[in-house]
């Protein structure tokens, strides 16, 4: 700490995570040319790069990245201290940050986070919903929130909300002029709307009856890289979707879109919370942990 201030330390977080001066700049509530000299202070006093620049973009050397992986859960673990002492042994104050899938968001918004805020008025919530999977603490985030299935294999993991279910579905006018098919293998002569996964591969369509386990990358002319989208789409009739049920529900309900190949879809382990099993687990995150129990 004594070539670096605490500052410009926060600076460099904020500007390697946002990988933009100018993101960073509007967080930090400064100028753009105050935090560019600020980390190149920071740079000439630790002596070594921590930034490649380029009038387009910002990339963390690997100087820099360590530096980051390091000094994230430090700063955290020291803004919870202040917090804990500036409002009290029993009120928690700090940051608490989330990286989720949508689905996994839409559930906590719902369910946790409202207690959450309400029992703990001094804690900041972000909650940054992306399709895309990132390494949490890298990343500066304290948890995730994925489908177990992709849940890192170092990472404690809290499963909440039940099964999820994948599930085929069309609307009755597509049913209507192009049938209805039996089995999965029949869906390589129908009309899919694919999904495209934020690595930019197609997803595979899952199916599994007993002993049997398929993966078809299905054909189709339309992919789209949102679930919500996808129920938009089939219930138009452009094709045939799969998609987590719950994204389908009030379409089903209202008879817009109708199940297929229901015997081919049965329930998988659902959403996790997880966050590093290497790292203290903050106060805050503690007591999200406790609230999302409590409802699951």
């Amino acid at each position: 700490m004594s070539n670096a201030s605490l500052p410009d330390l926060k600076a460099f977080i904020q500007v390697a995570q946002q990988r933009s001066f100018q993101k960073a700049a509007d967080s930090l509530g400064v100028s753009r040319s105050s935090l560019s000299h600020a980390i190149k202070g920071l740079e000439q006093r630790l002596g070594v790069r921590l930034l490649h620049r380029t009038t387009r973009s910002v990339a963390v050397t690997e100087a820099g990245e360590q530096l980051l992986q390091r000094l994230t859960p430090l700063l955290r673990e020291l803004d919870d201290a202040l917090g804990a002492v500036s409002h009290g042994p029993e009120e928690l104050a700090g940051t608490l940050r989330i990286n989720a899938s949508k689905g996994g968001a839409r559930w906590l918004l719902e369910q946790v986070i409202p207690i959450f805020l309400q029992r703990h008025p001094h804690v900041e919530f972000d909650l940054v919903s992306e399709g895309r999977l990132v390494d949490i603490v890298a990343e500066g985030f304290d948890a995730g929130v994925r489908l177990a299935e992709s849940v890192p294999k170092d990472m404690v993991a809290v499963p909440f909300g039940g099964d999820v279910r994948f599930v085929t579905v069309a609307s009755p006018a597509y049913i209507a002029t192009f049938g209805r098919p039996g089995t999965p293998d029949e869906l390589r002569s129908h009309h899919c709307i694919r999904q495209r996964m934020p690595s930019g591969k197609r997803y595979r369509w899952e199916f599994e009856r007993g002993t049997q386990h398929l993966a078809l990358d299905v054909p189709g002319a339309l992919s789209l890289d949102d679930n919500d989208l996808l129920v938009e789409a089939a219930c138009r009739g452009l094709g045939i979707a799969y998609l987590p049920q719950a994204f389908a529900r009030k379409a089903l309900e209202k008879g817009k879109l109708i199940l297929l190949l229901e015997d081919w879809t049965p329930p998988c382990p659902g959403l996790c919370l997880y966050y590093s099993s290497y790292r203290h687990v903050p106060a805050p995150l503690q007591a999200f942990i406790a609230i999302l129990r409590e409802r699951a």
